[in-house]
């Protein structure tokens, strides 16, 4: 796509999220503070009148198991193996969609959650993104090796803000290329704090072009994390054909139904272990200190 053809798509996104923006609304979520569709709750009329399948389109539920959505993460840059370890057991005991870690512990993680349900997931161009797309795609090749089955990777936040459009998406498929020839999931971090809306609709117009099966809130190490606002205004960019994943200061189940709702259909966390043991009403444990 040239630079052109991307900007204007992006400013037709971001015109038609304006205009639907601009329409009057019956009023507010009271459980999100976001706009009236957010809530599962609404369709409730809908379910009463007889209808038995329903096409859902930016919101969600939380399933009856929040596990299966969380990536449990680890990201310090003083995790030891032994950190590692109990990352992994906890992500089997618990059942939770994957372990989130930097490049040095895949190895270990894939041969500790060989033969388990639990994916590795792990990060490139963390967390900066201001590495060059070639770096990128050696560190995604190199993840894979390992054995990473997931990848989130952080955007050129600079290029972008410089209106550098193309340079943007050569750097996303950096990574979405060899994600897919190997049948890998590709995430995207835009790292929404840094950027204006209209950039926000940019990068995941471009993320979605470049091939990404998510788009991603946060790394959780900038500026701010997942909010519900930007969760919602990303999940209506690119539609219900690729995931969204909030990351970022999620702390407990609250603000998990929250995002869901938003259109939020991963969540990244280092408090996993509390916010499974709040979903099903048990008292929980101490947190591992993190700042993601």
């Amino acid at each position: 796509m040239r630079p052109d053809e991307l900007r204007h798509l992006v400013r037709t996104i971001v015109e038609d999220i304006a205009a639907a923006e601009a329409r009057p609304v019956s009023g507010y979520c009271a459980c999100h503070s976001v706009l009236v569709e957010c809530c599962p709750e609404r369709l409730r009329p809908v379910l009463d009148a007889g209808a038995s399948r329903l096409g859902l389109y930016a919101s969600g539920s939380v399933p009856g198991d929040v596990a299966g959505l969380i990536d449990h993460t680890l990201l310090k840059a003083d995790a030891t193996q032994a950190d590692i370890e109990s990352l992994c057991e906890e992500a089997v005991r618990l059942g939770f969609a994957s372990v989130c870690v930097n490049p040095t512990w895949v190895a270990i993680s894939a041969r500790l959650l060989k033969g388990t349900r639990v994916r590795v997931c792990s990060v490139v161009g963390f967390p900066l993104g201001a590495t060059t797309p070639d770096v990128k795609n050696y560190e995604t090749r190199r993840a894979i090796f390992d054995g990473a089955s997931e990848i989130d990777m952080v955007i050129n936040v600079g290029a972008l803000k410089s209106g550098a459009l193309r340079l943007v998406e050569r750097d996303i498929e950096s990574v979405t290329g060899p994600c897919g020839d190997c049948s890998v999931l590709s995430k995207v971090i835009i790292e929404a704090a840094l950027l204006t809306d209209e950039e926000k609709v940019a990068a995941c117009t471009i993320a979605k072009a470049a091939g990404a099966d998510y788009v991603k809130t946060s790394t959780g190490f900038g500026p701010g994390g997942a909010t519900v606002a930007d969760v919602a205004l990303m999940r209506r960019v690119v539609g219900p054909d690729i995931g969204v994943k909030a990351a970022g200061g999620v702390r407990d189940f609250e603000a998990v139904k929250a995002l869901v709702a938003a259109g939020a259909t991963r969540i990244g966390a280092s408090a996993g272990v509390k916010i499974v043991h709040q979903s099903r009403g048990q008292p929980a444990p101490e947190s591992r200190p993190s700042s993601y």
